[in-house]
């Protein structure tokens, strides 16, 4: 619930700004508008940055789980975009030990690590990347909102270190003079994506999309990268004393629930590929995926070409509400799934190519 005196007319500038993740898609996305807006920006990463050299833009290269890196990189910020993390898409009982660390140690403790030294450094804002896989436990979620409980089923590691982080992150809010909210996308697509189409691409190339697998009416909900960072930065204006956001959770996505296979399908077909036609229920397969991923865990058997995580994704209606983040940020869709499909086609079809060798 928001407290009674929360006021959505209060907003803030965001002063100088750190994103963490700075070189991944999500991250160098957001590096680039808060740049177009006159903002100093510290790009925050593991990965070596492609960003193009800029006089407001500082790059650091370091480890999250690296506390002096960290006090290091948080010096002189007001306002912190948190969007490094790991995907590990499997989970479950059959995980080893080494990948399950992995997962925590950047997802978790990371993240921990990032909102100390932030308190102790006076920053000010703290704007957490979660996903709105934090409330689904295989149930059916037809347009869910904030009210929704965390999900105490974790089939995938991604989900389990989100859930933890972001209780810990909005636990945190109004600690040290540190306001914090945490932001909810959905699947995240656009120009830079090298995980939502990358995956599909990757099983095109391998022939495995022979039959279309799941519910043909069964809709979800994406999250184009430009209106994701719209949100973002919204969310960060918010975060003011007596403000909307501070403690508050945001889904935040295209406000138009899609069949999966749908909004695949224009994008394989600009590719030059067929697009199947038949249909196979997910159940079965799921069940298949889940024994395969026990499999690679206990004996060493190659990866399944899919998690079951993504056959129970396009099986069932999984979608969210962005009204929340309309009356509390004054949210909308910067583009429509069409206009953002036309400005991308011409980066995924690329991107295959490239692929496809």
């Amino acid at each position: 619930m928001l407290p009674a005196m929360s006021d959505a007319t209060l907003t803030t500038e965001l002063g100088r700004v750190l994103v963490t993740g700075g070189a991944g898609f999500v991250g160098a996305n957001l590096v680039t508008e808060l740049l177009d807006r006159g903002h100093f920006v510290r790009a925050f990463d593991r990965a070596p940055s492609a960003l193009p050299a800029h006089e407001r833009l500082e790059v650091v290269q370091g480890d999250i789980c690296d506390t002096a890196t960290v006090a290091a990189a948080v010096d002189g910020i007001d306002t912190i975009f948190h969007t490094a993390a790991i995907i590990d898409l499997m989970g479950g009982a059959s995980v080893t030990a080494e990948y399950r660390k992995r997962s925590f140690d950047v997802n978790v403790e990371g993240t921990k690590n990032l909102v100390h030294a932030a308190q102790s450094a006076g920053v000010k804002r703290f704007v957490y990347t979660a996903s709105n896989s934090v409330v689904m436990g295989g149930q059916r979620i037809v347009n869910g909102d904030e009210t929704m409980p965390y999900t105490a089923r974790f089939n995938d590691l991604y989900t389990e270190t989100k859930v933890v982080a972001e209780k810990f992150v909005l636990s945190q809010n109004g600690v040290d003079g540190l306001l914090t909210c945490s932001i909810r996308p959905s699947g995240i697509w656009g120009r830079g994506d090298q995980t939502m189409f990358r995956k599909l691409f990757e099983r095109v190339i391998a022939g495995h999309v022979k039959v279309l697998v799941g519910n043909k009416d069964a809709k979800l909900d994406n999250s184009y990268v430009h209106n994701l960072v719209h949100g973002f930065i919204l969310a960060a204006e918010h975060l003011v004393p007596g403000g909307t956001a501070p403690g508050q959770a945001y889904f935040i996505n295209d406000g138009e629930p899609i069949n999966m296979f749908d909004f695949s399908r224009p994008v394989v077909e600009a590719c030059g590929e067929k697009w199947p036609t038949v249909w196979i229920p997910g159940g079965v397969v799921h069940a298949i995926l889940t024994g395969w991923q026990w499999l690679h865990f206990k004996f060493k058997f190659p990866a399944p070409p899919l998690e079951p995580l993504a056959v129970e994704r396009v099986s069932i209606d999984n979608y969210f509400s962005i009204a929340k983040a309309r009356r509390d940020l004054g949210y909308q869709p910067l583009y429509t799934t069409r206009e953002a499909l036309e400005h991308c086609l011409p980066y995924y079809t690329d991107l295959y190519a490239e692929m496809k060798g």
